[in-house]
């Protein structure tokens, strides 16, 4: 498996049988952001706090981490793609994306 730096927000994913890259940088949040009608950061963070992922919110966050990590693709694209594990994979996919740039799996860990 290829190496991620989750300190860049990296996370390395098997899709499609191809070892990849995703990444939610500054503008693939951005995007986010867009595509969800939100008005911040905060925002975003809140609408994925709660845990619950809807099919079309997996699309969106994994085609914008492939996007944010220099992968031409689109929603589409994404959506047609196959994970290991299925959907569930999927599902942890996108979480792990969102933990890496939310910072949670740091703050978790974190010591005072």
């Amino acid at each position: 498996m290829m190496a991620a730096n989750r300190r860049r927000g990296e996370v390395a994913a098997t899709i499609d049988g191809r070892e990849r890259r995703l990444c939610l940088t500054l503008g693939a949040l951005a995007e986010l952001e867009e595509a969800f009608a939100l008005d911040d950061i905060s925002a975003l963070a809140a609408r994925f706090g709660s845990g619950r992922l809807a099919a079309r919110d997996l699309v969106r966050v994994i085609g914008a981490g492939l996007r944010g990590a220099g992968e031409a693709v689109s929603d589409e694209e994404v959506a047609a793609m196959r994970f290991e594990r299925g959907a569930a994979g999927a599902a942890a996919l996108a979480t792990a994306l969102l933990e890496a740039a939310f910072g949670v799996e740091e703050a978790a860990t974190a010591r005072p």
